[in-house]
């Protein structure tokens, strides 16, 4: 019964040493909400020059002899609502990642268009792929009247009013690059003017 006593307080002395090797699993611990709490600052560190809508994300799964490895794409677009707008694109292993590079990417795409009273100047059509977008001006009061993913291109350019069409593949990154497309392809009165020298 002594030597059971005895081996008692070991016992004790390892339990209580438990927690002391618990001590390292807790910083173990720390660390990963540590990591965790990176997480945010890198969220933070997004545009804040710009409002962002993020139009898709895709999961790329790898299959290695371990299991699978798991990445995401996303697609971003940015704009000032005052006729500044573009797009980009990331890819990281976690989608908050993706995000931020993606936003990173579009801050250096961003470019003005020209925006006339919350419409376009004149009715336009962009090309990408196998897509196909027509913008056409709308009275005021109309509103975006266009799919998720031309309205955000739209909307985050500033137009208020405005009337759209896609055709052919609708795939959301083709049709945000023939709206972007068709957005280039704008011209004034005043841009006219300087092209053709002609009243209008």
């Amino acid at each position: 019964m002594a030597k059971q006593r005895g081996s008692g307080p070991s016992r004790g002395g390892e339990t209580a040493g438990a927690p002391g090797a618990g001590g390292p699993e807790g910083g173990q611990g720390r660390g990963r909400s540590d990591r965790r709490a990176g997480g945010p600052p890198q969220r933070e560190s997004r545009s804040k020059l710009y409002a962002e809508d993020v139009v898709k994300i895709n999961r790329c799964a790898k299959v290695v002899k371990g299991g699978k490895r798991f990445s995401f794409a996303a697609f971003v677009v940015l704009g000032d609502n005052k006729g500044k707008v573009g797009f980009g694109k990331g890819k990281a292993k976690e989608v908050a990642l993706s995000i931020d590079k993606a936003v990173r990417d579009g801050e250096k795409n961003v470019k003005p268009y020209p925006i006339v009273e919350g419409t376009i100047p004149h009715e336009v059509e962009g090309r990408f792929g196998a897509s196909k977008v027509r913008l056409m001006p709308a009275a005021p009061g109309t509103g975006v009247i266009a799919g998720k993913s031309v309205r955000a291109v739209l909307e985050k350019a500033g137009v208020h009013n405005i009337l759209t069409k896609a055709y052919g593949n609708h795939n959301p990154v083709n049709l945000i690059r023939a709206t972007i497309d068709a957005l280039t392809k704008l011209r004034t009165r005043e841009q006219y003017r300087e092209l053709r020298g002609v009243e209008l």
